[in-house]
C-alpha cells in the first residue's frame, strides 16, 4: 500500500519481525523491486522493531481479531480503511513528539521544502558571486 501511494523515490525501511513471510525469497525481491530496505533485528530483540510490533498488535487487536473477512479484498479493503482512516490521522506517539503520523508527515515535508529552498538560495548567491547577506559592489563604484 506504501509503495502504491508514496511511490518513494530514496530507498525506504520496511520493520518487521522474523515470520517466514518476511523472510521468504518472494518477499526480500519485492522489497528489491520497489527500493526497499528489510528492517528486522535478530530473534529476541524486538527493540529494533518496537513501533512496528505495537502497531501490529494494535491492528489486530483493534480490527482483524472482530472481523470474520469472505475475500482477500474485504481484508485488505477493512485493513487499508484503518490505517489510512483511523491510525494515521489520529493516535498521536511520544516517538513522534506527540504528533500523528500525518502530522509528522507534513512537517517532515515542510522542513525538507525549506532545506531545498535554503539551499537553492545559497547556490544562486554563489553563483551571483555574493554570500548570503551580503551585497555585491561593482568595482566601477569602488573606483
Amino acid at each position: 500500500m506504501a509503495v502504491w501511494r508514496r511511490k518513494p523515490a530514496d530507498r525506504v525501511t520496511v520493520h518487521s519481525d522474523q515470520r517466514p513471510q518476511f523472510t521468504s525469497r518472494a518477499w526480500q525481491s519485492f522489497l528489491r523491486q520497489h527500493n526497499l530496505e528489510p528492517g528486522m533485528s535478530r530473534r529476541g530483540n524486538c527493540h529494533d522493531n518496537a513501533v512496528a510490533e505495537s502497531f501490529f498488535q494494535l491492528l489486530k487487536r483493534e480490527r482483524i481479531r472482530r472481523q470474520t473477512y469472505t475475500t482477500r479484498d474485504a481484508a485488505r479493503q477493512d485493513v487499508f480503511e484503518y490505517v489510512e482512516l483511523f491510525y494515521n490521522p489520529m493516535p498521536k506517539h511520544t516517538n513522534n513528539g506527540m504528533l500523528s503520523p500525518v502530522d509528522l508527515e507534513i512537517r517532515q515535508q515542510k522542513l525538507n521544502e525549506a532545506a531545498v529552498q535554503k539551499t537553492r538560495a545559497t547556490q544562486s548567491s554563489v553563483r551571483r558571486g555574493t554570500k548570503i547577506g551580503q551585497v555585491k559592489i561593482p568595482v566601477a563604484a569602488v573606483t
